[in-house]
């Protein structure tokens, strides 16, 4: 089960609002690269394929391609905005070790 926070879930539907496209969904998955070996990304699209799953995750359609999942099923989207820095990060407990930057990982 991937889950994600309130903060996160907050922050994609101010997205979304500011793109003025109610019909977005926000894609998750992971790709070849990084120092660790796969790398996480985010973006938002409209179209999904026989391929991913849907899920409606704290009111926010969030699309998985059935690869990507592997990687993240038990992980928490997560949304930070203190000193550290402004972003979307990913506590995923599949990760055996990742990168400095927290960007890339290997399972």
């Amino acid at each position: 089960m991937i889950t994600v926070t309130d903060k996160a879930a907050g922050e994609i539907k101010r997205i979304i609002t500011q793109e003025n496209d109610a019909e977005l969904k926000l894609r998750m998955g992971v790709q070849g690269g990084g120092c660790s070996g796969l790398s996480y990304f985010l973006t938002l699209e409209k179209d999904t394929t026989p391929n991913d799953r849907v899920l409606a995750l704290n009111g926010v359609e969030v699309v998985i391609d059935s690869k990507s999942y592997m990687y993240l099923d038990g992980t928490e989207l997560d949304f930070t905005d203190g000193l550290s820095g402004k972003g979307f990060t990913f506590n995923n407990p599949n990760a055996v070790r990742t990168c400095g930057c927290g960007s890339s990982f290997s399972a």
